[in-house]
């Protein structure tokens, strides 16, 4: 299957860089739009822009800066499966609500809309704001699915990238890529199911 991964101006770059990690190990071809603006999130968040734009075409077909409109992207007519923007800064929502195709991540959103493709919009930000509700519920009725990076609890996580895996999983259900990173529900196990995490932040011993 062919994806988009968008990777914009966000906090939470870390998340489209391990969606693009787990779509490349499962086979599937990827073509990577990274933003000026992430590239200075990534020099806080994570690593150098060279180490980082190196880690992503090691792991993508193609790799575009978000001014190449020359891209096959910008067009309708290159087919793909689905769009995934992770991390989706408020801007980038707003120009996919508006149907303002800014910079090539935005066209490529708004094409895969056009064609009823899939289209996962990973929203780090919080709190939103009325008109950010309002701009998540445009792109929602367009087609878009509007996903809050809300990691789940129920795992019983140990580490970040645990937290990781379970939103970027959640991206993956809703692209329909079958996957194994995160456990998913099964029922209550116990009632001492997740104790870990209230035992290491509160010191709870929970018998």
């Amino acid at each position: 299957m062919r994806f988009v991964v968008g990777i914009s101006g966000a906090s939470g770059i870390i998340y489209g860089l391990r969606l693009l990690e787990v779509l490349n190990a499962l086979g599937h071809e990827v073509h990577t739009i990274v933003t000026e603006a992430a590239l200075k999130v990534a020099e806080a968040e994570c690593c150098t822009p060279g180490k980082v734009l190196e880690f992503v075409r090691a792991r993508s077909k193609n790799v575009y800066s978000e001014d190449d409109l020359l891209s096959p992207l910008s067009s309708s007519s290159y087919l793909v499966d689905g769009v995934a923007v992770a991390p989706c800064s408020l801007k980038t929502l707003s120009d996919v609500a508006s149907s303002r195709p800014s910079n090539l991540l935005t066209r490529s959103v708004i094409n895969a809309l056009r064609t009823r493709r899939r289209v996962v919009l990973l929203i780090r930000e919080t709190p939103l704001g009325t008109l950010d509700l309002l701009n998540a519920f445009k792109a929602s009725v367009a087609g878009a699915t509007i996903m809050p990076a809300s990691p789940g609890f129920y795992t019983s996580p140990s580490t970040i990238a645990d937290l990781v895996d379970f939103v970027v999983g959640k991206v993956l259900d809703a692209l329909d890529v079958g996957h194994s990173i995160y456990r998913r529900w099964e029922g209550l196990r116990g009632p001492t199911q997740g104790r870990s995490l209230c035992a290491q932040l509160f010191g709870l011993e929970c018998p």
